[in-house]
């Protein structure tokens, strides 16, 4: 049987897919944080101003993705076993605290002058960074508790 077929007969199809979207999202949203970390933040040209703005759009989107996809289906109760609702209502303040400050990162730089870029990115990022550190780590323990234990994530190469 291949991939494909085994996926559509996997008994949380939907799930998978929503993880899967949300997954591709924070593979997308990541490599672009490493390419951004790389840079010389204190010194923003036109070329990190576009990364920036790429970045931003991704980092809406996968949060868009886990918020909407993930953690909508749990708050409107349309998850029933007792060990998701668990690992969700463990996290999900974190999740939030998370979510709030990637919209805020998200708002104050879709439109930031030059002078805050040089001054706050480097900053903002890093705090940015550890915390979607976190999100990640938690976001894969609601993954397995709805998948199974040996649903395989995949890793950021």
């Amino acid at each position: 049987m291949t991939k494909k077929s085994e996926a559509a007969h996997h008994p949380r199809t939907k799930t998978r897919h929503l993880i899967e979207g949300m997954l591709e999202e924070r593979k997308r949203m990541l490599v672009l944080l490493w390419e951004l970390a790389k840079l010389d933040l204190h010194h923003i040209d036109d070329q990190t101003k576009e990364m920036l703005e790429d970045f931003l759009e991704i980092l809406v989107d996968y949060i868009a993705a886990g918020h909407f996809g993930l953690y909508q289906r749990i708050v409107e109760g349309n998850e029933r076993r007792t060990s998701v609702l668990k690992t969700a209502a463990e996290i999900y303040e974190q999740i939030q605290d998370s979510t709030d400050l990637a919209v805020e990162f998200s708002e104050r730089y879709e439109s930031a002058d030059t002078e805050t870029l040089n001054r706050r990115l480097a900053g903002d990022l890093s705090k940015l960074a550890e915390r979607i550190t976190t999100r990640i780590e938690l976001e894969d323990q609601l993954i397995l508790a709805m998948l199974g234990q040996d649903y395989a994530i995949p890793s950021v190469a």
